[in-house]
């Protein structure tokens, strides 16, 4: 082979052949493997990797063109004890490459180590020769280009994200052809985008869509892992998801439909550990490739595994920032995508703060990346820093998700009464916890993927995941949820319109909270898990967004879905809720609220009141059992936006605020009511209003 240029990694293409490159700094030898079908059988050409600059091994193949299978093959030292497991006869992928061919087989030839079957059991220390061709995927030489995009762009203000898994969002619409559901270019149907914009969506979030694998253990008990958070190829779209063996293609084309509806794309990324696992792991890439400069380990050669996953990437290192980094920027310039949620935050730097690591410094000094949004998961098994990443990152609150379910689950007879500080503050925009950056620091959530759905939140005091086969021990058990008096679904209709009321108000909650809110794929339409607070291998036809209490269809030009008098006074309700949010504080909730007041109008930005209508005092606030509070923010000079919380189980009246907060007040939103139903009648200061139990208003205030 000719040498290539060493300065671009992965498999690049030229007019007459194509550049190979790979990094490994330990190994003694490196071939590429072509893979090519000869009377119907693939047959393996290998190369050696004969030119080296440093770690960098490449050279150029004249003849190779896009749709070429090919693969590496690493020599090196086997010593595991010192971390040392590079295995010749395992064919490795690229870790540059942009589409995988094939699924991986659980069979003993796909360990580096002597294993006795699929799951990898056996003798960790003794090398295994037999080869895995065949058994893995293989990388695909591509041709994909920078391309000219038209994004929508909103300030952290305007955002409204919603989370949702490729499959599941669209597994059910009828009105997708049936071979398309559950797709990538089903992500770009007018259905599916219609549906986002009627409730007020403008950024979607979508859970990994790197190429993952299930986890051996999972394989064996017949399950599989559903929501993806297993990457073998970090830049190369899942293959499972497109409708078409083009998945590159296909997710562009699906992101520019969203793009030109004015919805962003941020997707959530793994770039902590990999499918490979601990010790025990398949050998598939990076293990391979060069095991002790691609994970991290200990003074003994051990996996340090700080991700629950039995490795992690040693992404400090500069060649670990550089993969990253061009893994980012191919998502961005390549496919469209507009940001980014980063999975384990903290576990992608080994030491001090995220403001020292050398990966969040390479983003916010790339010409590229620092120009996108970026969300941090401010935490992994051994470290919790919410508030420590620097601007302009965001950070996943689950200090806000835990005060609002307490505020409206916390059972007193449970001993989860905690008053209403906590709730408050993250509803002003949680500035103890990130100061000086503002409140769009704060990404607000109440339920994620991981977790119940807030269906479930009224439905379930315990959780139900005896699906996954592990005895009910996986998931938290500490879920700050509230069953009502009864587990799981209910006939009683009294029973459920609290349960609908509650739902509301915590809706009610998030969307009119200063922060960015993000509602979880389902929510707006009373999705159920059947107390699954943990469905990472649930069977694909539990997590849909249209689940089974709503899979009725009615026929006809629309196919539409129907569904239930609930479930559509929930998505109006959001609906609703994203409006009032628009309208009344995108504008006023960029800052955080000081407290002070004004000289001029003698109100404050925000104020806190009692139920008999005056200004919070100390003794109110140390209440532990307070169920009950009072919010009015400032939405300009003439008008304001006042919240009425109740949490009890009665029905409680409240006093507006005199005079000099407003002349007359309008509900705009009752959460035990149908939202066309909102009361029309103006009420002057100093009125008693009743709000029914577990029951959010919202009442619009303005001045003559």
């Amino acid at each position: 082979m000719l040498p290539a240029d060493p300065r671009i990694l992965g498999a690049t293409l030229t007019e007459g052949g194509c550049n190979f490159a790979l990094w490994t700094n330990a190994a003694t030898a490196v071939e590429l493997c072509l893979f090519n079908e000869v009377n119907g059988k693939l047959v393996e050409t290998r190369f050696a990797l004969s030119h080296r600059n440093g770690p960098i091994w490449h050279g150029y193949l004249a003849g190779v063109r896009a749709g070429q299978r090919y693969g590496y093959r690493v020599y090196g030292t086997w010593a595991p004890e010192y971390g040392s497991r590079f295995n010749a006869a395992k064919l490795l992928i690229d870790p540059y490459a942009h589409k995988l061919d094939g699924t991986l087989e659980y069979v003993p030839e796909i360990y580096g180590h002597v294993a006795a079957d699929g799951t990898g059991a056996g003798d960790t220390s003794i090398r295994d020769d037999r080869d895995s061709a065949g058994h893995v995927p293989y990388s695909v030489v591509t041709d994909y280009h920078r391309r000219e995009i038209n994004r929508p762009i909103y300030s952290w203000t305007q955002e409204v994200i919603y989370e949702a898994h490729v499959q599941g969002l669209t597994a059910r619409n009828q009105e997708i052809p049936e071979h398309e559901r559950g797709t990538y270019k089903a992500l770009g149907h007018p259905s599916t985008i219609a549906h986002l914009k009627e409730i007020g969506i403008t950024a979607l979030e979508l859970l990994p869509i790197h190429s993952y694998i299930t986890e051996p253990g999972i394989w064996a008990r017949g399950r599989k892992n559903h929501w993806g958070y297993n990457a073998i190829a970090f830049s190369a779209p899942h293959s499972e998801y497109a409708a078409t063996d083009d998945p590159v293609s296909e997710l562009q084309e699906a992101v520019d439909r969203l793009h030109d509806a004015g919805i962003e794309v941020f997707l959530d990324v793994v770039y902590n550990h990999t499918g490979e696992g601990g010790v025990g792991g398949p050998t598939l890439s990076l293990k391979g490739i060069d095991n002790n400069a691609w994970y991290r380990h200990d003074s003994n050669g051990n996996y340090v595994d700080v991700t629950g996953c039995g490795n992690t990437v040693a992404a400090s290192k500069p060649h670990a920032v550089r993969h990253i980094i061009d893994s980012l920027r191919w998502w961005i310039e390549v496919i469209g995508i507009d940001g980014f949620r980063f999975d384990l935050a903290t576990a992608l730097y080994s030491t001090g703060s995220a403001s020292d690591s050398a990966l969040m410094s390479a983003i916010e000094s790339d010409s590229v990346l620092r120009n996108f949004k970026m969300i941090a998961e401010p935490w992994d098994i051994s470290r919790y820093s919410l508030g420590d990443f620097p601007h302009p990152w965001r950070e996943w609150n689950d200090r806000y998700r835990d005060s609002v379910r307490q505020f409206w689950l916390g059972d007193l007879a449970r001993g989860y009464g905690e008053g209403v500080a906590d709730v408050a503050a993250g509803i002003s925009g949680s500035s103890d916890i990130f100061y000086y950056r503002g409140p769009t620091s704060s990404i607000n959530f109440i339920t994620a993927h991981d977790g119940f759905t807030l269906s479930d939140l009224t439905m379930y005091s315990e959780k139900r995941n005896e699906a996954n086969q592990e005895d009910n021990r996986d998931g938290s058990s500490e879920n700050r949820s509230w069953n009502m008096g009864v587990e799981g679904a209910s006939d009683n209709p009294e029973l459920n319109n609290l349960r609908r009321t509650l739902k509301k108000s915590m809706m009610a909650t998030l969307m009119l909270s200063a922060g960015v809110p993000m509602i979880t794929m389902g929510d707006e339409i009373c999705r159920t898990q059947s107390g699954s607070n943990n469905a990472y291998s649930m069977p694909r036809d539990m997590t849909p967004l249209i689940a089974d209490s709503a899979e009725t269809f009615h026929g006809g030009w629309a196919n539409k879905w129907i569904l239930t008098e609930q479930e559509q006074d929930m998505k109006d309700s959001v609906a609703e809720l994203a409006r009032i949010r628009k309208t009344y504080l995108a504008d006023v909730a960029a800052e955080f609220f000081t407290g002070r007041v004004d000289l001029g109008t003698q109100r404050k930005d925000i104020a806190w009141f009692s139920l008999g209508g005056h200004e919070m005092t100390e003794d109110h606030w140390a209440d532990g059992e307070k169920r009950s509070l009072t919010v009015l923010i400032e939405a300009g000079p003439d008008r304001g936006l006042l919240l009425l919380l109740n949490s009890s189980r009665e029905e409680t009246a409240f006093t507006l605020p005199d005079e000099k907060w407003g002349t007359s007040f309008r509900r705009i939103f009752d959460a035990a009511s149908p939202v066309l139903t909102h009361e029309p009648v103006l009420h002057l200061p100093l009125s008693k209003v009743k709000v029914a139990p577990h029951c959010a208003q919202v009442w619009l205030v303005t001045r003559s």
